[in-house]
């Protein structure tokens, strides 16, 4: 009787901020770089959604504060209902066993010192998966379910004896290992050829869907995220700024910013021969410096003079399940 949407979300952050100290000479302290800055957003269990934005908008540095190896600075990470904050030693420890990470560059994820076998023992090691033999069995499970087979032959090869493709895979293999409730994918497809990104796209989407994983998919790309996730949140200088359904988002987006992001989609249609498309000016805010109010004011082509340079927006519901932090979309 207990439906999925009766349960708690298994992730959830609740303004979540995560800062840099910029020194000089390493002691005197000239900045502060506001990487995250108030992001709050949930995640079900076997929910996939999409962290969208333009590079530098903080989209890494939540994948990372989320995974614990960024400290946060304010606001809460929660974990099946335990608060990563108070998570220690052992705790820690069966906390990342349980979310699994797919790094951007495969090859830098990858010890170029170990063969694929040792690599993927070790995280099995380091959870006292034994004895050697269940470690053996669960690596060749995981190098089939992603396609490397034979496995007996794919384990002792090196990472610079294996394509970009096929590295990812070895990444998602690991991934998989500990048999995770979660995994983050941080521009899994980005470092790799055009020919394999659907390929590695699918496998994600195919083993979070046969395992009931949650997947974060964090990526630049709108243009992926209707065929991979359920659920789009676009994050901006720091922030979520609209986050609804795919297909809403998509169909029907609230924010300037998403609207911009979808015009500057490639789309194959030959009338773009002859029209210009409107893309809005400037470059993303310094995160050491954001503006005041609304931090798309500068470059927003609706910007109202007096409200939104002024006035931080709240998160509005212009339609049920569609939240956007614009003061366009305030109620009359």
């Amino acid at each position: 009787m207990n439906t999925r949407a009766q349960q708690e979300p298994l992730l959830v952050a609740d303004d979540l901020q995560t800062h840099f100290e910029l020194r000089q000479w390493g002691f005197i302290r000239t900045g502060t770089v506001r990487a995250v800055d108030g992001v709050r957003f949930t995640l079900d269990a076997g929910e996939a959604a999409a962290v969208v934005g333009e590079s530098g908008c903080g989209k890494s540095s939540l994948a990372r504060t989320l995974l614990g190896l960024n400290r946060s600075t304010g606001g809460a990470v929660r974990f099946a209902g335990q608060s990563l904050a108070d998570l220690k030693g052992a705790a820690l420890k069966e906390y990342r066993a349980r979310v699994g990470y797919v790094q951007q560059d495969p090859y830098g994820a990858l010890p170029p010192f170990m063969d694929i076998r040792r690599a993927l023992e070790e995280p099995l090691i380091v959870h006292g998966i034994g004895p050697r033999a269940e470690r053996e069995r669960r690596i060749d499970a995981a190098l089939e379910e992603v396609g490397l087979t034979p496995a007996a032959e794919m384990r002792g090869k090196f990472p610079h004896q294996l394509s970009g493709g096929q590295q990812q895979r070895v990444v998602i293999a690991r991934a998989l290992l500990l048999r995770p409730k979660l995994i983050i994918a941080d521009e899994p497809v980005s470092m790799l050829d055009a020919s394999v990104r659907v390929e590695i796209l699918d496998l994600l989407h195919r083993v979070q869907r046969e395992h009931d994983i949650a997947l974060l998919y964090i990526t630049h790309d709108l243009s992926t995220v209707r065929h991979y996730a359920g659920r789009v949140m676009v994050m901006y200088a720091g922030r979520i700024v609209e986050q609804a359904p795919v297909d809403a988002l998509l169909d029907a987006p609230q924010h300037p910013y998403t609207e911009a992001l979808l015009s500057a989609l490639a789309d194959p249609d030959p009338a773009n021969a002859r029209q210009m498309r409107e893309i809005p000016g400037g470059e993303a805010p310094s995160l050491v410096s954001p503006p005041p109010g609304c931090r798309f004011h500068p470059r927003c082509p609706q910007a109202m003079a007096g409200v939104c340079e002024t006035r931080d927006p709240p998160d509005f519901r212009p339609a049920p399940d569609h939240r956007a932090a614009c003061w366009l979309r305030e109620p009359e």
